[in-house]
């Protein structure tokens, strides 16, 4: 392969993995966002989980760095374009503070979705190098079990049950 197209490669590479990173920065801001909105009454037990989802996007985000740094690119800051949804969706105050646990978990399922649908782009990349791809298998994986959570707890609410 010549120098030209290992350069390419890398670059799609990095692009590929950016992308990652900005929906997982998408997601921090989210759950940073919910933990702030929940009001005690609607969602104390709450506040943990999403610390934990936190916690799982900045541990991931770490792991992905590495890898565009590899391949010689330069790490994304800020959102993904697809992400101004995942921003968006706690982003009126007013709708969360009415609607209360309910409205808050289904923000967090679509935003979810949206983390959801950029691992599986990432993954339809060929060029990804094997250990990255088990790597962004992995975090999806984890991301799945996360997203179950999340569901699970929205249609419990929804049925107007608390735990």
């Amino acid at each position: 392969m010549g120098n030209m197209e290992e350069y390419e490669k890398k670059e799609a590479i990095a692009d590929v993995i950016n992308d990652l990173v900005k929906i997982n920065n998408d997601r921090i801001e989210g759950y940073e966002k919910a933990v702030t909105e929940i009001n005690d009454a609607d969602g104390e037990d709450l506040k943990p989980l999403f610390a934990g989802m936190i916690a799982e996007s900045k541990q991931f985000k770490t792991e992905l760095e590495a890898i565009v740094l590899i391949n010689d690119g330069e790490i994304a800051k800020g959102a993904l374009v697809t992400g101004k949804l995942y921003r968006a969706w706690m982003g009126v105050k007013s709708i969360l503070t009415a609607g209360g646990r309910r409205t808050i978990l289904s923000s967090c399922d679509t935003g979810e979705d949206a983390v959801k649908k950029v691992y599986e782009q990432a993954l339809d990349h060929k060029e990804l190098p094997e250990g990255v791809r088990l790597l962004i298998e992995e975090q999806q994986s984890i991301l799945q079990e996360s997203h179950n959570t999340i569901r699970t707890l929205r249609d419990k609410a929804e049925a107007g049950q608390k735990s």
